[in-house]
């Protein structure tokens, strides 16, 4: 049976603005697909008062950008790089290339092969998203994507350093200073200054999920990435305390973020929602936190585990913080969610930012059919076929000829038939 000790507003409900959002992001594209890098300055100059000489840093401007980041800052930029680039190493590794006789003659295969271009967005704002530069830019460099630019808006008319570094030690080959809608219609459909690439990957507000949206087709994407979602699934081996922070410190992303509790105990239950308002005393975030915490924040209180894996799989949440007896058990039984963080030593923060695996996941329900960004999301599968034989050929022509007049397909069945009489002994 499940009790709700917190209710928060639907995803339904959410959605309640997505056509507003839609339309203006349409009439954005409409401007800079008809008048490109004037319509880009433009909304650049509109939505963050930037409009510098070139959008793209220069070599002798990313070398002055990245001197000026203190040595630390780079050393633990470098550390977490190494962790993403070593799990997606592994991840590619896993990626063969098959070639099979599966008929006397008849040889199938596939290939892995990268996407030739890729535009990646890190966003600003009040986060400036350091470690999306690692899990877009490094990813696909890992995977052998020749061309990966990156873009990023500037903050509060200033050159967001740490982020520029990051992208250069990921090994963008193109860097810009630009943001939002206009950074994406930029990268998708190109404009005289810069060439348009095959897929645009990265996370960001509801304008740029919504400019992904509109232009998937022209462009590849990864996913539609929505708020930050947190799913905590505890029970009485936690503790309130622990529950409440990782809670929260993913309900502060912004004020639309769902952090919900799922438990079997009441008593976590009710003291976590007592220490969530203790914590947002002092929670420096805590003007963004309270307010998605206030709306989107619930707290789930199910008779036993099993029910917490069939209601997790309900929410299907992007990011899901695993505190039982046995978090491996959800390993086995759950099927939907985006990313698990198994244990009271692991959290979110650390897939977040630096353990190796990536943080663009799924959100809004995605991960009942998706998962998230990683090294095969930015190469194509791609089949091969061989007919080697002429007794092959015809063999698997007459069967090809009769399934064809099935669908009346003519031209198709000619195409094998032609090979029947040719080659048939």
């Amino acid at each position: 049976m499940k009790k709700i000790i917190k209710e928060g507003i639907t995803l339904f409900e959410a959605e309640s603005n997505d056509k507003k959002v839609r339309d203006i992001v349409e009439a954005l594209l409409d401007e800079i697909k008809a008048d490109g890098d004037k319509a880009v300055r433009t909304f650049s100059e509109k939505f963050d008062k930037w409009s510098p000489e070139h959008f793209r840093l220069s070599e002798e401007q990313i070398k002055t950008i990245v001197a000026s980041v203190p040595e630390q800052v780079k050393e633990d930029i470098k550390f977490a790089q190494a962790q993403i680039r070593n799990f997606a190493t592994h991840q590619k590794k896993s990626m063969k290339d098959i070639e099979v006789e599966t008929l006397p003659g008849v040889f199938l295969g596939h290939r892995n092969i990268p996407v030739d271009s890729v535009g990646c967005y890190i966003p600003g704002g009040r986060y400036p998203m350091v470690a999306s530069a690692h899990m877009s830019v490094l990813t696909a460099k890992v995977a052998g994507v020749k061309r990966v630019i990156a873009c990023t808006p500037p903050i509060n008319g200033e050159i967001p350093a740490a982020t520029v570094t990051a992208m250069y030690m990921a090994g963008a080959d193109e860097i810009y200073l630009l943001g939002g809608v206009q950074a994406i219609a930029a990268m998708a459909l190109g404009t005289e200054t810069i060439e348009p690439v095959s897929m645009v990957v990265g996370p960001g507000n509801s304008y740029v999920a919504e400019a992904k949206r509109q232009l998937f087709g022209k462009v590849g994407i990864d996913l539609l990435a929505g708020p930050t979602e947190t799913l905590v699934i505890a029970d009485d081996t936690s503790d309130a305390e622990i529950c409440a922070t990782d809670l929260l410190g993913q309900a502060e992303h912004g004020p639309t973020s769902p952090a919900i509790l799922l438990t079997n105990s009441e008593k976590l239950a009710n003291d976590t929602l007592k220490e969530v308002e203790r914590q947002l005393k002092t929670l420096p975030t805590a003007d963004i936190a309270s307010v998605s915490w206030k709306d989107y924040g619930q707290i789930i209180v199910v008779d036993t585990i099993d029910e917490m894996v069939e209601e997790a799989d309900r929410i299907a949440s992007e990011h899901v913080q695993v505190m039982t007896e046995d978090p491996r058990y959800f390993l086995e039984n759950m099927t939907n969610y985006g990313a698990l963080f198994l244990g009271k030593y692991t959290n979110v923060a650390y897939g977040d930012k630096v353990i190796g695996t990536n943080h663009t996941l799924p959100t809004k329900h995605g991960a009942k059919f998706t998962g998230g960004l990683w090294v095969g999301k930015f190469m194509k599968t791609c089949t091969f076929q061989e007919v080697r034989t002429p007794e092959a050929s015809a063999m698997v022509g007459e069967y090809c000829s009769r399934l064809c007049a099935i669908e009346n397909f003519w031209g198709h069945k000619e195409q094998a038939d032609i090979r029947v009489r040719r080659y048939k002994k």
